[in-house]
């Protein structure tokens, strides 16, 4: 529970972008809805919202995303067929897409200016009830719960704003934001990111701190890390590629 008593019940997911590095594949198609194995990769975000006891998914979406929406909405026809045709575990995947009494709220961004703005126009959305923001092309994997439930439960142990963070290669530091560890244990003493410094300001303050990754990270938002994406979570279910049979085919 948060200082004020109120637990986090809501989710932010930006994903208003053009998904540009995926073309012509994201022409018409969000790159939200892009399989890794057999399932896009905003429901994999929407389950780890729900895993961590949020109710309520607030998607910040762009034009020709209504897909999106069509994704997590009902679908009774296609239901109903599978059904008939005896294809019931099908049936119960389309109809379950998410558990009862989880509700999606789809706002417009006319404009993508960045991410800070596409988390404000949910303001109305979220109102003044504690959130966290999920994006979508972070692809985690998780051997105990999932980062987003240890951020929640991190949050609401000390009401400080929390941010999922992980080491990297010293070569790679130009491409992230950067903390700046505080003296006391996960605190956040300010933040080196770009371009807009609002974070760094509450992390001056002591509002601010940091939960280690636990798991792995997969930057689906690009080519490369979307294809270890879909290799570890095929593996990860068991599945094995041959590449020398695949690439004789």
């Amino acid at each position: 529970m948060t200082a004020e008593g109120r637990p986090v019940r809501r989710a932010v997911f930006p994903v208003a972008g053009f998904g540009t590095r995926f073309l012509p594949a994201t022409k018409a198609m969000p790159k939200e809805l892009l399989p890794v194995v057999d399932k896009p990769l905003i429901q994999y975000a929407a389950e780890e919202a729900v895993e961590a006891g949020i109710d309520t998914l607030v998607f910040v979406t762009g034009r020709n995303k209504r897909a999106i929406e069509d994704h997590f909405d009902a679908n009774p026809e296609l239901e109903g067929l599978l059904t008939r045709k005896g294809k019931s575990a099908q049936a119960a995947m389309v109809r379950d897409i998410l558990p009862r009494g989880v509700e999606c709220i789809f706002v417009r961004q006319a404009e993508q200016l960045g991410l800070g703005h596409a988390v404000l126009c949910a303001e109305r959305a979220v109102g003044r009830e504690p959130f966290a923001v999920l994006l979508a092309d972070d692809f985690l994997t998780h051997d105990g719960p999932g980062t987003t439930r240890q951020l929640v439960s991190a949050f609401e142990a000390s009401g400080r704003a929390q941010l999922s963070a992980m080491e990297i290669p010293r070569e790679d530091a130009g491409k992230y934001g950067m903390i700046i560890p505080g003296e006391a244990p996960n605190s956040v003493a300010g933040l080196t990111e770009k371009p807009d410094p609002a974070i760094d300001i509450h992390a001056r303050r002591g509002a601010v701190e940091a939960v280690t990754l636990s798991g792995r990270r997969f930057d689906c938002g690009s080519q490369e890390g979307f294809v270890a994406a879909t290799i570890h979570e095929y593996a990860r279910r068991g599945g094995t590629i041959d590449l020398g049979e695949a690439g004789r085919r």
